[in-house]
């Protein structure tokens, strides 16, 4: 079996434990390189995860011949500048979610992926978890029959850096045009197409309400499936207490579950009521990443591709339409 030498464009928090680590326990792969502008920080990450190589610069990295596909885990405004280089290089990229800021620029990322032919994978890891597959099942198995309506309510307190009024990129504007809607809401839309389908239409209204960033931190929003299931949700960043919960209503029964926390998945059904804890591995990625592999090796179709992806930022883009 062939091994394929991964890299890391960005190795910040989320490649330490979520992302890093699963492309070191996937058999067949190998993650060769890490790459962070800052080198002494890519060193110290490079040293603690026993790494071979690490790099200041994003084209040594792209350009490393023992290198065979790049995963690109910066700030979602670079994405697609990255992104286009990797292709350039006739390279395997997996790109971090979202996608990209724009419905556009990962148009742009698929078409050059699309031009040379090479595989494009995007990290909505939610579509590999056992858990969200469970629900799917269950979908699938018509457990509550025809189903009729999605609905997601997310909401959470400003955090210490948000009152602060200290910098995070994941709440300017520049970047993340809706904030933590972006990071977080993105993972919610696009499960809910691998679960039900493509989306035909879809819109929303956002808002500033707290004023302590340059992004919204109010998003609500409504869309319709390609079946005829309608959707609906609502997220708020400055609320007492998070929430995060889901339901699906079908015309003989109901799914509940969260996309972000750990709690019990639930099937309600002729009268009868199952729930059960479906636990995710310690890297959060690991079976995204497996699934890379797989796909690969013409053993099985990644559920989460660019063209998956761009169509979740499709329908983040009519939400957010003003």
């Amino acid at each position: 079996m062939k091994t394929y030498n991964w890299g890391i464009i960005g190795c910040g928090n989320v490649t330490e434990l979520k992302s890093g680590p699963a492309y070191q326990k996937t058999e067949g792969f190998e993650l060769t390189a890490v790459m962070r502008r800052d080198i002494s920080k890519a060193e110290d990450y490079a040293k603690r995860h026993h790494i071979s190589k690490f790099y200041g610069n994003a084209d040594e990295l792209i350009n490393d011949s023992e290198i065979d596909a790049i995963y690109i885990a910066t700030p979602p405004d670079s994405h697609e500048y990255y992104a286009l280089k990797v292709a350039e290089a006739e390279k395997i990229c997996c790109i971090e979610k979202p996608m990209a800021p724009t419905y556009q620029a990962c148009v742009s990322i698929n078409k050059a992926f699309q031009n040379k032919k090479l595989p494009l994978f995007v990290a909505y890891y939610r579509r590999s978890l056992p858990r969200f597959t469970k629900v799917k099942s269950w979908i699938d198995a018509n457990k509550i029959g025809n189903i009729r309506h999605i609905n997601w309510h997310l909401s959470k307190p400003a955090n210490n850096i948000d009152l602060s009024k200290t910098y995070n990129w994941r709440t300017d504007a520049k970047i993340a045009p809706a904030g933590y809607f972006d990071d977080l809401a993105s993972h919610g839309l696009d499960l809910f197409t691998f679960l039900l389908g493509d989306i035909s239409q879809a819109n929303g209204i956002a808002i500033n309400q707290q004023g302590l960033y340059s992004a919204m931190d109010a998003v609500t929003g409504n869309w319709l499936h390609n079946s005829g299931i309608t959707g609906s949700g609502s997220w708020n960043f400055g609320t007492e207490n998070r929430e995060d919960q889901v339901k699906i209503y079908g015309s003989k029964g109901k799914i509940e579950f969260s996309v972000f926390a750990d709690l019990p998945i639930v099937l309600e059904s002729n009268g009868n009521t199952e729930s059960m804890i479906i636990e995710n591995p310690e890297n959060i990625q690991l079976y995204h990443v497996e699934n890379i592999k797989k796909q690969l090796l013409n053993q099985a179709t990644h559920p989460s591709t660019g063209e998956t992806a761009a169509h979740t930022s499709w329908v983040m883009d009519q939400i957010l339409q003003p």
